[in-house]
């Protein structure tokens, strides 16, 4: 099947995922403090924000009718 990896691919796939390079655990703690004391702490999400999603899904399934509508035109 010309899907399925030969034996060279697989081989190659092995030895890549193995000498994947990785940062080291010094840099990666750095990198984590960093970017949590860089956070813009953006707060808590709005109280009625379920609401105002199902909102935006209406006005915008409303436009999608009434845009194919005036494709077909049927309006």
């Amino acid at each position: 099947m010309a899907g399925e990896p030969g034996p060279h691919e697989r081989e190659l796939a092995e030895r890549l995922a193995g000498d994947r390079p990785a940062p080291t655990a010094g840099f990666r703690g750095a990198l984590g403090r960093r970017l949590a004391a860089r956070d813009p702490g953006y707060g808590p999400r709005p109280e009625r924000l379920r609401l105002i999603v199902a909102g935006y899904v209406a006005a915008g399934s409303v436009l999608l009718v009434l845009g194919a509508l005036s494709a077909t035109g049927a309006l």
